[in-house]
């Protein structure tokens, strides 16, 4: 599971969104940057999770942050994830898990007395020169843009 931790270089990620934009840790030099990691689109907790931070961008916004979204979903699931609720920031279309391993999230869960493996809803906040600031593993998804809008 995640080893990544406060203080280390954010690994060099390279993954497309939903309409098949680019998107490389290089091209957020200079903004704090909050990448978070959600098991699946249009599901309850994902959804609150990326409500709350919709709710609150223009304060992300103000304050020099861009938002990331990634989960294993296909580029076409995200899009209709992103049109459905209006969302104002990328979502990464990570199916080969690629972004997903290089921070760590992918690994054994417990859902319903079943144990499976996959994403582990974490984020990471990376600073304007690309180390990581916070790894948050206790999000709560109805108050998320409060636990990183400090």
């Amino acid at each position: 599971m995640n080893t990544l931790k406060k203080g280390d270089a954010a690994p060099a990620f390279s993954a497309l969104d939903q309409d098949g934009n680019k998107h490389t840790l290089v091209d957020y030099a200079g903004k704090k940057l909050v990448v978070f990691f959600y098991p699946k689109a249009n599901t309850p907790g994902c959804t609150a999770e990326a409500c709350d931070l919709r709710d609150h961008y223009a304060e992300f916004t103000a304050q020099n942050y861009a938002l990331l979204g990634v989960s294993a979903d296909s580029a076409k699931a995200q899009g209709k994830f992103r049109d459905k609720y209006s969302f104002p920031f990328p979502l990464l279309a990570d199916e080969d898990k690629a972004v997903i391993e290089a921070f760590g999230v992918w690994g054994p869960k417990k859902f319903m007395g079943r144990e499976f493996d996959g994403i582990h809803r974490t984020t990471f906040i990376i600073d304007e020169q690309g180390i990581i600031e916070e790894v948050i593993s206790e999000v709560k998804t109805k108050a998320h843009a409060a636990q990183i809008l400090i």
